[in-house]
């Protein structure tokens, strides 16, 4: 299964041991395939290096295993924006260019798209429930 975590959705997972980091669980089980764009994965670099101090376990190890594992693409034009913040279209770009069918969010601008281009955007509980249930 195709996703997109967008970078606060990685930056929890590396972060704490809650849903988002399921969803790295989820990667590492290849139950799902992660895809970024280089945009976003400087977006992860930059939350790590601002608020990065915060983390309750050794991050760093996680992040370069995430790095390494990540599937890179080049965004798919949108044309015009599509979010009500325009930091989020790339998010958008990379699932089409992707062919991801989650975005794995708990913005609430993204959220509220629902789904745009036929792709879904959900939280990570709602991905993790969604894997369960196809087991």
């Amino acid at each position: 299964m195709r996703v997109v975590l967008d970078a606060n959705a990685v930056f929890a997972g590396v972060g704490w041991r809650g849903e988002a980091y399921g969803c790295l669980l989820a990667m590492a089980r290849r139950r799902i395939t992660i895809f970024a764009t280089l945009e976003i994965l400087e977006e992860v670099r930059a939350l790590v290096a601002e608020r990065g101090g915060k983390f309750k376990h050794a991050a760093p190890n996680l992040l370069a295993w995430y790095y390494e594992r990540v599937k890179l693409v080049t965004p798919a034009p949108l044309g015009r924006q599509r979010s009500r913040d325009t930091k989020d279209d790339p998010h958008l770009a990379c699932a089409l260019a992707a062919r991801a069918k989650f975005i794995v969010s708990r913005d609430d601008d993204l959220l509220a798209l629902e789904k745009p281009f036929g792709i879904q955007i959900v939280t990570p509980r709602e991905l993790l429930t969604k894997l369960t249930r196809t087991v």
